[in-house]
């Protein structure tokens, strides 16, 4: 079968590069309608989002939300300022939530979504200094589980996709070389993941091949969590 997104409006947000950049430019090569939507066009940590997304017409019928955008901040847990963890909880979790409320409506009437909201393995395991950002991923999980339950019977799939290390220029920003081919080499497959890698899986849970799977986090690492 052919993957076909003709038909569908997408909304992908931090979809300017990495992984988000990816999933925008598949989808757009299977035929889709793609809304990029960026921090340079909309502040995630605002909780004025709903007001932007009622102020433009462009985000009242979307089939597909990816809800891809986040950040991350780096400290030991005693040195971790609370504005930093509410920035990171505003980003990663807030957001997605209300994105998914915003566009939901339209999907329920129409018998029909899809929402993919991207975690990481760090939502599953962690390492020290991660305080801020595997709390929310695992939150996001967790918002990904209850959903899939509320929106079964209105045929809305909500499913979670865990990367693991993956060539993008968050990783390059905030490892450096000796932190990544130390990372590496916990990889059974020896190697990062390439953003398109990541892109293909979400795809595929979006089309018309996926019917059952809801509230499922995949993981896609190499084989790091299992080794």
């Amino acid at each position: 079968m052919k993957l076909d997104f003709s038909n569908k409006k997408i909304l992908v947000t931090g979809g300017a590069r990495g992984i988000g950049l990816a999933i925008s430019e598949i989808f757009g090569r299977l035929g889709g309608n793609v809304i990029a939507l960026n921090s340079e066009d909309c502040d995630f940590e605002n909780d004025d989002i709903k007001e932007f997304l009622k102020s433009s017409g462009d985000f009242n019928d979307i089939d597909i939300l990816i809800n891809n955008a986040g950040i991350n901040e780096i400290d030991y847990f005693e040195e971790l300022d609370e504005s930093d963890f509410d920035r990171v909880m505003k980003v990663n979790v807030k957001a997605p939530l209300i994105l998914s409320k915003y566009v939901i409506k339209n999907m329920i009437k129409n018998n029909w979504g899809r929402i993919i909201n991207i975690s990481s393995v760090w939502g599953t395991k962690s390492i020290e200094r991660r305080t801020a950002y595997t709390t929310s991923k695992y939150a996001l999980k967790g918002m990904t589980k209850t959903m899939a339950i509320e929106f079964a019977k209105k045929n809305i799939l909500v499913n979670s996709v865990s990367p693991g290390f993956t060539n993008t220029e968050l990783t390059s920003k905030i490892l450096s070389e000796e932190q990544k081919d130390s990372l590496i080499k916990k990889v059974p497959m020896g190697r990062m993941a390439e953003p398109n890698e990541i892109a293909n899986i979400v795809t595929f849970l979006c089309s018309d091949l996926n019917t059952y799977i809801t509230g499922q986090d995949i993981v896609v690492d190499g084989g790091f969590l299992i080794s």
